[in-house]
């Protein structure tokens, strides 16, 4: 981890430096912002710490989220039905594509498909079982700097990952990027506010710092949706602790408010 930060890190959501203290675990501390409720640490986890989490996350794809392929595969296919009531067909760009299940599942439907993963063995995984999708080993900033990633998508998928990004406000910059104008993100994350996050949070299987080191509420999620230039037009039900949105991609974005 990095060293302590000499002044406070200002929120990435609505700039604001009053905050309060949330929790300390394991030497690392977070915070939450006054002016949104995001919970964010700070520091933030430094390169080298980004880089261990993402090698090999998933013990030669034996683990986590390559337990269980088919029912991962039939999940991910009720997520493409989801997306098609707004976007049909084009081109499909999974952010954080893990094995390249949501991919396949978009690929099966008609997409052009393609997933950006910075873990080299997922990576691995998804060519050698589903050679029909592109994949990308890398973060997306990189991805959208090749000439294939330059070309806008028309619906990008984004599950799980935003809470992992120690700079939102970049990462989300580069979503919007991808996005072409009149497509789609659908996009989850977990939810810091929801009812059933434990009151003490360490029991909360969802709370796992520094892998995970921004938590959003659904008001601040749509607030820095909209600062980078989409507009909610769904928000999906939400029994455990998460938040899942479909967002239009608009012109522009309003900039920090």
């Amino acid at each position: 981890m990095s060293a302590s930060a000499p002044h406070p890190a200002p929120c990435q959501v609505c700039g604001s430096v009053d905050r309060e203290p949330f929790v300390e675990t394991d030497g690392m501390s977070l915070f939450r912002c006054r002016g949104c409720g995001v919970v964010f640490m700070d520091p933030m986890p430094d390169p080298a710490t980004v880089e261990a989490l993402y090698s090999n996350a998933y013990d030669g794809a034996t683990a986590g989220y390559f337990a269980k392929t088919e029912s991962k595969l039939r999940r991910s296919r009720g997520r493409v039905r989801q997306l098609g009531r707004y976007v049909r067909s084009g081109r499909f760009l999974d952010v954080g594509a893990n094995g390249g299940f949501m991919a396949k599942a978009a690929s099966d439907a008609g997409f052009e498909a393609w997933g950006v993963e910075p873990d080299p063995v997922s990576v691995a995984y998804a060519r050698e079982h589903y050679p029909e999708i592109n994949m990308f080993q890398g973060f997306i900033d990189q991805f959208l700097e090749t000439p294939e990633g330059a070309r806008p998508f028309d619906a990008v998928y984004c599950s799980e990952v935003l809470e992992h990004v120690p700079d939102a406000d970049g990462f989300m910059a580069a979503i919007a990027r991808a996005v072409k104008v009149g497509g789609l993100l659908y996009l989850t994350t977990p939810d810091i506010a929801h009812w059933r996050v434990p009151k003490n949070v360490l029991d909360w299987d969802g709370f796992s710092p520094p892998a995970h080191c921004i938590y959003f509420t659904p008001a601040a999620l749509a607030r820095f949706l909209s600062r980078h230039g989409f507009s909610i037009v769904r928000k999906g039900l939400a029994f455990k602790p998460g938040i899942k949105v479909f967002a239009r991609r608009i012109e522009g974005g309003s900039g920090r408010s």
